[in-house]
């Protein structure tokens, strides 16, 4: 039966291993979409599973199979301890993204751990999941999965930023939602700032006391895949085969490489955003005070930065929205975004 009002949970593991995000909200459909999200928290990954999820790339597909089931154990462990302590009672369902270990779409190759069946089973709800694969068996990117919220949620907006492990970004054009990822963006400062000992550079306090070193800035712009077009999107395979070796060679002090790749996204953004145009900006890189400057100095624009909730889990309330829509067999996949043949509703219901 379709429903005018959905109690949900979403979750969300980014490549940038800032943690798992989840969000409880409630979704009301009467012409148009509402949410309210009434309890969010970020669960940090301990080290050991930051260690294990950073090396998922250079993991066998054996040593994955393994790995995707002690994490889809570990992640419904997570989720019940937010369930439970939240005291969250009559949920339509869980809906949840798991965590990419392969991306690489060309190859018709997409996986996510996490998303076992055993998950609904431990869980013992409706759980919504692994969305990515139908979209790349159809010819699509499998990403971004996005930008159907974005369309949806935040048509006010002329632009939808979301600055994680990369950023991406979504908008209207000629009645077509357009998303794509644009650039690297904390998989790689995370990368840098961890070699002085920290976790992230804070606010980009490291970054401001850099040089911009345009060698390294010319090099990085004229890598091929900015000159393509969308649909397109990234992996860590990428990032590791044509960002890493770039800067490794320039042998520069991490402050000016942060400093030089910090203004390298700003202007990668500044390319896609026209002029004067509204941009809600969300994820971790919207707390880089640095890269925020940078990229208001690099075009005119209205910046919009919003509460801590919708700053931090936007993707987890997406997800869940995603799922929402999957059960009412509507569309979550567009073709305009990822490239598929059709559009399509996307990722695999597993009930209990």
């Amino acid at each position: 039966m379709i429903k005018s009002s959905y109690n949900v949970v979403g979750v969300m593991s980014g490549t940038s291993l800032d943690g798992i995000d989840l969000v409880h909200v409630n979704f009301e459909y009467n012409k148009d979409w509402t949410f309210n999200i009434i309890h969010a928290e970020t669960i940090e990954y301990s080290q050991k599973w930051f260690d294990t999820l950073k090396e998922l790339v250079s993991s066998s597909f054996e040593e994955l199979k393994q790995i995707d089931k002690d994490y889809t154990i570990y992640l419904a462990d997570i989720i019940n301890n937010f369930i439970v302590k939240n005291k969250i009672e009559n949920l339509d369902a869980v809906c949840s993204h798991g965590h990419t270990a392969l991306h690489q779409p060309e190859k018709k190759l997409t996986y996510q751990i996490g998303n076992l069946s055993i998950i609904a089973e431990i869980l013992k709800q409706t759980v919504v999941c692994d969305f990515r694969p139908e979209d790349v068996n159809l010819g699509g990117q499998g990403a971004p999965l996005v930008p159907i919220g974005d369309a949806l949620l935040f048509s006010n907006y002329h632009y939808c930023l979301n600055l994680g492990g990369f950023a991406n970004i979504s908008y209207n054009e000629e009645g077509k939602r357009i998303a794509y990822d644009i650039c690297p963006v904390n998989i790689v400062l995370n990368k840098y700032a961890e070699q002085l000992g920290y976790k992230y550079d804070a606010g980009g306090k490291i970054a401001a006391t850099g040089t911009y070193i345009s060698s390294l800035a010319n090099k990085l712009e004229a890598l091929p895949f900015y000159k393509q077009k969308a649909p397109k999107s990234l992996g860590l395979e990428w990032v590791n085969k044509n960002i890493f070796p770039l800067i490794e060679a320039s042998n520069l002090p991490v402050k000016d490489v942060l400093n030089t790749f910090s203004n390298h996204i700003a202007q990668e953004i500044a390319r896609v955003i026209k002029k004067d145009s509204r941009v809600l900006i969300t994820g971790g890189g919207a707390y880089n005070d640095y890269l925020i400057s940078r990229i208001k100095k690099s075009k005119s624009m209205e910046i919009v930065i919003p509460n801590k909730y919708l700053l931090e889990f936007k993707e987890a309330l997406i997800f869940a929205f995603l799922g929402i829509l999957k059960l009412r067999n509507e569309v979550n996949c567009l073709q305009s975004v990822t490239g598929a043949s059709r559009d399509h509703s996307s990722g695999k219901i597993y009930k209990v």
